[in-house]
């Protein structure tokens, strides 16, 4: 029996198999705004046969994109695309969708990554990013500005808006971004947070407003929708964040009520040292899943279906998210239920694509044509 395909719950939100599709980010939108590209990037990755669909890092204000092109939900217009965006899709998919509310921080401003991703100046279209502290990301960049008290509430605030506003687009769950150098991150990792008020220095301070805002976004939702986090689990840079820390942080986040852990490493300077092999960042999600006892989400290099499967199997993780190996197959979770006798749900239009003697692997095989 494949454990890949076995369903799972998240909460209340019932999950077909335990397949993610994690966010990816895509650098196409308008003013933050969804643009023609997403329709035809989400859509293949609802019909993809995955157990939950997760939006790209979407930010909660215009200042914390990490691009440009960085979609949003900051405003009515940000709202009113993405609502066109998923109306299309959930004609065609009963995934379920989430969403991953995110501030990029002081790596905001930046180019596209097929632009060389630098730090847009001012004087060429870019903003003033925000931070912990006033210090740059990368060695020759200017500063960002330190955020104040004003400006710690109006990003707290922003968050709850952006997570009401996915309420009223009645997608099915919020993941707060607190991973890969991004604002949330920024205030955790020592690397970053050099404040010196009740917001910096000690874990507990460094925790502090991550978990201001988790707290409230987590009242500002029903209980009934989950509300799960993204944390690097270590920074990969000697006397950073690391997996202590976020075991403490996990366990803070669960008694906040938490619905989960994706559990993910780095971004946070450019002088980590990245030991990248296949699930080379599972035993973290193992460790977390083990010692603070929320479900958790493994993601980075789980490419093989075996490899997915025998890490449910393990108990090393409770979901697997693939990224890049979805943007390079976007049936991949269909060709690993063949390979491991399992079902996905497939949409009829396609149903005669089914290889002879694969059984019953949409469930409905019926190809009659007239």
């Amino acid at each position: 029996m494949s454990h890949l395909f076995t369903p799972f719950a998240l909460g209340p939100l019932q999950l077909a198999n335990r397949i993610v599709v994690a966010p990816m980010c895509q650098y196409s939108a308008d003013d933050g705004q969804a643009s023609d590209w997403h329709p035809m990037h989400l859509g293949q990755l609802a019909i993809s046969g995955a157990g939950l669909l997760i939006i790209e890092a979407t930010a909660v204000e215009a200042i914390g994109r990490i691009t440009p092109g960085c979609l949003g939900l900051y405003s009515d217009a940000c709202e009113r695309a993405l609502a066109d965006v998923l109306a299309g899709v959930r004609h065609h998919s009963r995934m379920p969708i989430a969403i991953q509310l995110a501030h990029a921080g002081r790596k905001g401003s930046s180019e596209v990554p097929w632009r060389g991703g630098a730090l847009i100046p001012l004087e060429h279209g870019g903003w003033r990013p925000v931070a912990p502290s006033a210090l740059p990301h990368a060695q020759g960049e200017a500063p960002p500005l330190a955020l104040d008290a004003a400006g710690l509430a109006r990003v707290r605030q922003a968050f709850v808006d952006a997570a009401l506003r996915a309420q009223r687009l009645q997608l099915d769950m919020v993941e707060l971004h607190s991973a890969h150098g991004y604002l949330l991150h920024e205030f955790l990792s020592p690397i970053a947070n050099r404040r010196d008020d009740a917001y910096g220095g000690s874990l507990e301070n460094r925790m502090r407003f991550p978990l201001e805002v988790f707290e409230a976004v987590r009242a500002a939702l029903p209980a009934s929708m989950p509300l799960g986090v993204r944390l690097s689990a270590i920074d990969w840079v000697d006397d950073g964040w690391d997996l202590e820390q976020s075991m403490a942080y996990g366990h803070a986040l669960r008694s906040r009520g938490c619905s989960y852990l994706h559990v993910s490493s780095g971004g946070v300077s450019p002088l980590q040292k990245i030991a990248a092999a296949p699930g080379y960042q599972v035993p973290f999600a193992q460790r977390l899943r083990e010692e603070v006892g929320l479900p958790t989400i493994a993601v980075g290099l789980i490419t093989e279906p075996e490899q997915a499967d025998a890490i449910i199997a393990a108990g090393q993780a409770d979901l697997v998210a693939m990224a890049r190996a979805l943007l390079y197959n976007p049936r991949w979770p269909w060709h690993a239920a063949a390979q491991l006798g399992a079902q996905v749900h497939a949409p009829p239009q396609y149903w005669r694509c089914q290889p002879r003697g694969q059984g019953k692997l949409f469930g409905d095989v019926r190809t009659g044509q007239r």
